[in-house]
């Protein structure tokens, strides 16, 4: 029987619980389970590898952390590790009862980054909740917390380092090798540095689109889906201008510019994959998965 090509499919934390929504469980678990359908349906056609975002979950456990005050607050990569397993339980059992046949598995992933990275002067990557002007001046002063404008709102903004290398990518192409469905690089994957004692984690949060892209080059996937809230990516975002990119390739997308925070890693994500693989690389709503692949909706970046 002929190997289906390999997909690896970035799902945004946004896309798992949507703007403005409150971060319960049940509300999250009714979010994955319309995820898995459109993941599901991609099965068909593709050996598909499952990476996910974590933003407003680790920051409701940032949250949640600190409003206990009789130990210290745990750090962000143990943070990070927690939305990984928690996520990835309900991705995995959603997954499951769709695909009974099907081996879902969930590997807990950590990332190297280089502890020089400039990302840890200048923090971009937004995680929790979104706040009014007032509420974010006020946990400024009571926890450090840095905030930056997301809309209207104002949300906390954490370093985003580069991911250099999955620790666990021999695992994952294991699995994948073995026909599983693999859910990895949680929240872009634990944040790790390597020094002469080994691994470390480091306060930070690692864009899981650039750790999608940086997977789908170390197991040479043939394509990388990323699945978001914006049905497209579009030029002269929020102008009366605006308007949607339909197929592009990479050295389009070169002389354009996207916001830092959300649009310009997946953009930058989906670039640098293409040019290395000779793959496609889509972006857009998750409802419109395979029609984006097909390049029927969305953005679809070749060459």
């Amino acid at each position: 029987m002929e190997r289906k090509p390999t997909l690896v499919v970035a799902l945004g934390g946004n896309a798992l619980l949507k703007r403005g929504e409150p971060l319960e469980a049940n509300i999250q678990r009714q979010n994955i389970d319309l995820a898995a359908r459109t993941i599901a349906g991609l099965t068909a056609q593709w050996r598909v590898v499952l990476v996910h975002g974590n933003g407003p979950q680790v920051g409701l456990l940032a949250l949640q952390n600190s409003a206990y005050d009789k130990v210290t607050p745990y750090p962000l990569d143990i943070l990070g590790a927690e939305s990984q397993g928690m996520i990835g339980y309900m991705l995995q059992q959603s997954l499951k009862n769709i695909l009974p046949q099907r081996e879902v598995s969930v590997l807990l992933t950590q990332v190297e980054v280089d502890p020089a990275d400039p990302a840890f002067a200048n923090p971009t990557k937004y995680i929790g909740p979104v706040y009014s002007e007032a509420q974010a001046h006020a946990l400024h002063q009571e926890k450090g917390w840095v905030f930056k404008a997301d809309g209207h709102y104002f949300r906390r903004v954490v370093p985003s380092p580069q991911p250099k290398r999955i620790v666990e990518s021999d695992a994952i192409s294991a699995l994948i090798n073995r026909d599983h469905l693999v859910i990895c690089n949680g929240g872009g994957g634990v944040p790790v540095v390597e020094n002469a004692n080994g691994y470390h984690g480091i306060e930070a949060v690692i864009d899981k689109d650039l750790s999608a892209a940086l997977l789908a080059r170390q197991i040479e996937a043939d394509a990388l889906l990323i699945l978001t809230d914006a049905d497209a990516v579009y030029l002269d975002w929020g102008q009366p201008t605006q308007r949607p990119l339909a197929q592009v390739t990479p050295k389009m997308l070169q002389a354009m510019q996207f916001d830092a925070g959300s649009m310009g890693p997946k953009v930058a994500a989906c670039r640098q994959f293409v040019e290395a693989c000779n793959g496609i690389a889509g972006i857009g709503a998750l409802v419109d998965g395979p029609a984006i692949l097909a390049g029927d909706k969305g953005t679809l970046i070749r060459h």
